[in-house]
């Protein structure tokens, strides 16, 4: 194998495990619930849902307030943050599917619940966008024929000027 050869078939590798690897990149959930003072946002990803809070009259974050989580029933005390949000982890939030999320937030004595429907994505060993990468591949193998094809003809090219029958 050259080294042309080589490094084009190395090149077909690298981009057949990017494709591969686009494919396992899990998207983070989200829920969001309103009440009449509070906006409460909640990004899931693995076992871990970072919530923002803030005010529905103007959005100013909300950094004072002692925050519960209840979903699927279980219930979580939120753990403020040093960037202004709050924090649960827990392995219910693993779990695949739709949920109810009740945010109970505390603040200057009062008290306001929160609820929202956490949208979580179902688990699947289904790959979703299989064409995309079988696309992919099917460029790459169509790229490196043609590239061996042009390689193959310059050498019996330059092979046949060498003995002078051009």
């Amino acid at each position: 194998m050259t080294s042309g050869s080589a490094r084009l078939a190395a090149a077909a590798l690298l981009a057949l495990g990017w494709a591969q690897a686009a494919h396992c990149v899990p998207q983070p959930a989200r829920v969001e619930a309103k009440s009449n003072s509070f906006v409460a946002v909640g990004v899931v990803t693995a076992d871990r849902m970072v919530i923002h809070l803030s005010r529905a009259l103007d959005n100013a974050p909300v950094h004072d307030a002692a925050v519960k989580v209840t979903i699927r029933a279980l219930s979580l005390t939120a753990v403020a943050q040093t960037d202004g949000s709050y924090e649960v982890k827990s392995a219910e939030l693993t779990a695949s599917g739709p949920a109810v999320v009740a945010f109970l937030v505390t603040r200057a004595g009062e008290t306001e619940k929160l609820v929202g429907t956490l949208d979580a994505p179902a688990v699947t060993k289904k790959v979703t966008d299989s064409g995309q990468a079988r696309q992919l591949m099917w460029w790459v193998l169509n790229f490196a024929v043609c590239i061996g094809f042009l390689l193959l003809y310059s050498r019996r090219r330059k092979a046949a000027a060498a003995r002078g029958e051009d």
